[in-house]
Formats: structure tokens, C-alpha cells, sequence
């Protein structure tokens, strides 16, 4: 226990090293503080200017639905502002010529990456923070009303582990590209999924669906606990020193994609019998866990099948589902519901969770 606790101060110590240096530099610090309170009073402005225009026509529930989804927006904000800390890193101290005497320290690789990890999402999260105190202040100040704590609790969580997702991205990304500028490129392959997935979870709060809205933050939480541990075991300090310049080699690419496709086999028969082998052993807890977690899925289903189907059949009949399925999907009165029509319809519902999947970091594809 003590040897653990030693083990951990050194990771407080990289990480009081970041913030320092991260607060004594006023042109990173002056930006955030700046952009931090003007975005929180726009959001103000905009949530009292639009609570009041739909109160005229009676159509309060959009402007309750409004004010928390601003909020959300003015917690996503400041993030993306000092997203370019964590994507600074580990290859801007290499630009600047400050990564070797922190590299030969005696510290190990996962100390020195979770100590850059802890520093890099303190400044984004404080932030977030700041601009959401500001905008329920002037929520408070305008007496527009936040009726719903459950969801403001619900923001609150999204906007912690959104913020550590997106930094633990950037992180990875700052151990891998060769320059600054490369690193600010690549981080669009953060921003633009997290704002897709933000529009996906605004659909969320609009629809008033509060539970789901929880699925999202146990989904964003493991998408952030993954790429923790993915960047914790794959980060090595010597590759940080030979990483000078990336040049695409498309022959290398194929030819290191044969040979660890390929592995050892001679034939088709034994790479059958050698590779998928040891692929499928290697696999072998995901693969149980996944045929578990189908299996209770089948299960849960059909016990609530069993339990809710006849009192479902009571209090809808046929010709209501016939109704409600072509008011919500459009689908014609005279279409007879076959097992290829329902068929069709699953796999376009499974290609388009792919597709959101792909980009929203898998939360939207869940």
C-alpha cells in the first residue's frame, strides 16, 4: 500500500509540474478565462430571448427543453477551447526541446502518462464548470426557471466524462503525431465526433426521455475508461524520440498487413488451422462475454414478451398499430407486415447503428 502510494506521488508531481506551467503561460490562461464567461452570458441571452418568445405562443416545453440543452453546449464549449493543452502534451514539449530531461527521468511510462492525462483534463473540466455556474447564475438573475435537477445532475455527468473522453483522445493523438500542427488536425477526429454525439444526446433531451440519457453517460464513461487503458499500455517513451516524421508507404503497409494476416501458415488449411486457432483463443474472453451478454439480451426479451404481450394485445388492437406506424414512419395502409419487411427494416436499423457508432465514439451506435 505504501509502495503504491509513492508510485502515485510521482504522478501528482508530473501533474503540479503541467499545471504550472499551464498557469503561468497568460496567453493559453487569458483565452479560456475570456471565452469562458462570454459564452455562458450568449447563452444566457439566447435562453431568456427564446423562453420568452415561445411563452407567447404557449409552447413552454420548448423553451424548458432549450435552457438545459444550452447548458450542455456552454459545458461542451470551453472543452474544445482547451482541448489544444492535451494535444499539446507530449509533442509540443517535444517542439520545444523540453521532452528529454523529462524522458530520462526515473519516473515509469504509465506515471508520466497518467500525470500529463490528470493535468490535461483539470483545465478543461474547471472550465466547463465555471461557464456552467455562470450560466445557471444568469439563469437565476433572468428568473428563467431550471425545473428539472434530475437533468441538470444528467448535463453535469455528461459534461465530466465528455470532457475525459476528449482529452484522453488528445492525448493519444499527442504521443502519436510528429508536430503541433499535426496534432490540431488530427484532433478533428475528436470535435467532430463528440459533436455529432452531442446533437444525438440534444435529440435526447428534447424528447424528455431522461432515461436513456443515462445509457449515453454509462456509454461515454466506457468509451473514456478504454482509451485510458489503451493509451496507459500502448504509451512507450522511446517512441516519443522516434517519431521525426510519418511518411505514407502504402508497399509497407500492405506488406506488414500480409504477414500478420498470414502469420506462419503455408496453406489455406493451415492458416485455418494455426491462425484462426490461435485468433479465436486469443478472443476467447470477448467472445464469451459477448455470447453472454446476447444471450441475456434473448432472455430479458422474451420474459418480457411473456409478462407484457397479452396486455399489450388488450389495450391495442391491430388497426392501432397500423395507425401509429403510419403516422410515425410513414408507412402506407394497405402494406402487410411480412417477415421480410420487418427483416429489412432490422438490418437498415443495424446498418445505421453502425454508422453512428463509427462516428460518436460507439455511443450513439449502443
Amino acid at each position: 500500500m505504501l509502495d503504491l502510494r509513492e508510485q502515485l506521488s510521482m504522478v501528482w508531481l508530473i501533474a503540479r509540474r503541467e499545471l504550472r506551467d499551464q498557469f503561468r503561460d497568460w496567453r493559453i490562461i487569458f483565452p479560456m478565462i475570456v471565452l469562458t464567461l462570454f459564452f455562458p452570458f450568449l447563452m444566457n441571452y439566447t435562453a431568456g430571448q427564446a423562453v420568452g418568445f415561445v411563452s407567447q405562443y404557449g409552447a413552454t416545453l420548448i423553451g424548458e427543453r432549450l435552457v438545459p440543452f444550452l447548458l450542455m453546449v456552454v459545458g461542451f464549449f470551453p472543452i474544445t477551447v482547451s482541448l489544444v493543452i492535451a494535444l499539446e502534451a507530449f509533442v509540443g514539449e517535444k517542439e520545444r526541446g523540453t521532452i528529454e530531461p523529462l524522458l530520462s527521468s526515473p519516473l515509469k511510462d504509465w506515471q508520466l502518462y497518467l500525470g500529463k492525462l490528470i493535468a490535461a483534463t483539470s483545465v478543461p473540466l474547471l472550465t466547463a464548470y465555471i461557464g456552467i455556474s455562470v450560466y445557471l447564475i444568469g439563469l437565476r438573475i433572468q428568473h428563467v426557471p431550471f425545473l428539472d435537477p434530475g437533468l441538470l445532475v444528467q448535463t453535469i455527468a455528461l459534461t465530466t466524462v465528455q470532457a475525459v473522453l476528449m482529452v484522453s483522445g488528445a492525448i493519444v493523438i499527442s504521443t502519436q503525431a510528429t508536430s503541433v500542427r499535426a496534432a490540431n488536425l488530427m484532433s478533428s477526429f475528436i470535435v467532430i465526433p463528440m459533436a455529432l454525439l452531442i446533437q444525438g444526446e440534444s435529440v435526447l433531451m428534447f424528447w424528455g426521455n431522461n432515461q436513456i440519457l443515462w445509457s449515453a453517460v454509462v456509454g461515454v464513461t466506457v468509451m473514456a475508461a478504454l482509451l485510458v487503458r489503451v493509451g496507459v499500455s500502448h504509451f512507450q517513451r522511446e517512441a516519443l524520440l522516434g517519431h521525426e516524421i510519418d511518411i505514407l508507404n502504402l508497399r509497407w503497409m500492405g506488406r506488414t498487413f500480409w504477414r500478420s494476416f498470414r502469420g506462419e501458415a503455408k496453406s489455406l488449411g493451415g492458416w485455418y488451422r494455426r491462425e484462426v486457432t490461435q485468433t479465436l483463443r486469443k478472443q476467447a474472453i470477448p467472445i464469451w462475454m459477448t455470447s453472454l451478454l446476447g444471450l441475456a439480451g434473448f432472455v430479458a426479451g422474451y420474459l418480457w414478451i411473456l409478462n407484457n404481450a397479452s396486455q399489450l394485445g388488450l389495450r391495442t388492437s391491430s388497426e392501432d398499430i397500423q395507425k401509429a406506424m403510419e403516422m410515425a414512419l410513414g408507412v402506407p395502409a394497405n402494406l402487410q407486415i411480412s417477415f421480410q419487411y420487418i427483416w429489412l427494416h432490422n438490418l437498415r436499423a443495424v446498418a445505421l447503428i453502425l454508422l453512428l457508432g463509427l462516428f460518436s465514439f460507439g455511443v450513439l451506435g449502443t
